[in-house]
């Protein structure tokens, strides 16, 4: 027996819905990947500390200021540095009651290692603002720094 022309439609039309339902599924598929994967990175940060900011670091002397916008509690800073050597000339840190502190600082330090602990205060000091004047060191062609600046938090022992 000949099929007709009805016949052939509805499995055209058949096989098309089949094609989108597919593809739809598909797509949904890829969204859930790229949805659950976080675009943000994890870094292991010691018990205590917390991640203030993360820079990049030119090879020319950079000058950055990140602001503190929490109320929290600080009784010491450090740099984690990323990648290349780093050379961290100035620091200033300014605090919510106006003080400052301008601790003497000339370190270069290499990738991945911590610079020295600032102290702040064993009572913990409010963070403003902190300025510091850095520039990677090495290599250009092998790329730039990563600095990330860690405030340590100030914990009330009762």
């Amino acid at each position: 027996m000949i099929g007709t022309g009805f016949d052939l439609d509805k499995k055209k039309a058949m096989k098309k819905t089949f094609t989108h339902a597919f593809g739809f599924a598909f797509f949904l598929l890829i969204c859930s990947f790229v949805s659950c994967h976080s675009s943000r990175r994890s870094i292991g940060i010691e018990e205590g500390w917390e991640l203030l900011s993360e820079r990049k670091v030119n090879f020319v002397k950079d000058k950055d200021e990140v602001t503190v916008s929490n109320h929290t509690p600080y009784t010491a800073v450090r740099f984690k540095v990323e990648d290349k050597d780093v050379h961290i000339n100035d620091l200033t840190i300014y605090f919510d009651n106006g003080d400052k502190l301008e601790p003497n600082i000339d370190d270069a330090i290499p990738a991945n290692e911590y610079s020295r602990v600032i102290d702040l205060g064993r009572e913990g000091r409010y963070i403003d603002h902190i300025e510091f004047k850095y520039r990677s060191t090495g290599n250009v062609l092998k790329g730039r720094a990563n600095v990330l600046l860690l405030g340590k938090k100030y914990y009330r022992e009762y």
